[in-house]
């Protein structure tokens, strides 16, 4: 992998940026704002800045023989990553990347109630946020049939690293769903995903998914304890599933209830990937 464009460099793309550089990759970004662009900028990557909302205000760089990882969130609203397919719109016949990374979600599953998904699993997500991620999905596998471009789909599980800690949930106390009631949910630390996603631009093939996560599920409510107990902070209250409904705001109380065993067994041995911090509790020491 000698060039690389990625859309969407934040939280995540910032570290596959610097990891590909110092690879002697040559490296792209496009972001939502010139202020971040121009931070990248000061850097040293190639960087410019786009609307995702707006179709006629993108402008894809040279992609040819370059790997092309999409990043950018989907849209509040509806059940259409519009941002997802705006980009794809603008890529051009005549100038196609080598290959696609999108990363996905593992809330396109459909709810298991604390069973096992893999990546062969249904797919009829309950929630807005889960469909506008399929939907995406979908848009770029069939770019990718149409166009003969390889297109890989990661499905990442909860991310959590260094300023992605939970601490103003913890800091203000904000209710859990109590530990007997907290299902199963599933985790990858930032370092680690970003060692998935290269890992999958350099040996993915067309059409391959994959499960992202640590592989050592645990409650929502474990997690949010132990994050408290590492920032030497007070645990938090813990609430009825029914009072979770009525005091947790819509998105909170969906990632609580959501309760599934992300399988990642694909991942680790097709992709050859060896995670620095496979629990919870090394990646917490780390910080």
């Amino acid at each position: 992998m000698n060039k690389l464009l990625i859309v969407g460099c934040g939280y995540i793309g910032e570290r596959v940026a610097h990891r590909s550089r110092e690879a002697g990759c040559s490296v792209t970004c496009m972001v939502r704002s010139p202020e971040h662009a121009a931070k990248l900028l000061s850097d040293g990557f190639k960087s410019l800045w786009c609307s995702f909302d707006d179709a006629a205000s993108i402008r894809i760089p040279d992609v040819s023989d370059a790997t092309l990882i999409y990043l950018v969130p989907p849209p509040g609203g509806g059940v259409v990553d519009t941002r997802a397919r705006n980009l794809i719109a603008c890529l051009d016949p005549g100038n196609l990347p080598s290959g696609i990374v999108y990363m996905s979600a593992t809330s396109v599953y459909s709810e298991v109630n604390g069973g096992v998904v893999t990546e062969t699993s249904p797919t009829e997500p309950l929630t807005a946020m889960g469909k506008r991620r399929l939907d995406a999905e979908k848009a770029f596998l069939e770019f990718g049939e149409l166009n003969n471009v390889p297109v890989v789909i990661l499905r990442v599980s909860g991310i959590y690293g260094p300023g992605r800690l939970p601490l103003m949930q913890i800091s203000q106390g904000q209710p859990l769903l109590s530990e007997e009631e907290s299902g199963p949910s599933n985790r990858i630390h930032a370092d680690d995903l970003a060692t998935v996603c290269l890992a999958a631009a350099e040996s993915g093939k067309g059409g391959d998914i994959f499960n992202v996560s640590d592989g050592h599920p645990s409650s929502m409510t474990s997690y949010f304890n132990a994050c408290a107990d590492a920032l030497k902070l007070p645990r938090q209250p813990q609430v009825s599933l029914e009072e979770a409904r009525m005091v947790m705001s819509p998105l909170m109380f969906s990632y609580a209830s959501e309760s599934k065993v992300v399988d990642n067994s694909r991942m680790l041995s097709c992709l050859n990937v060896i995670l620095r911090y496979p629990t919870v509790s090394e990646g917490l020491a780390s910080l």
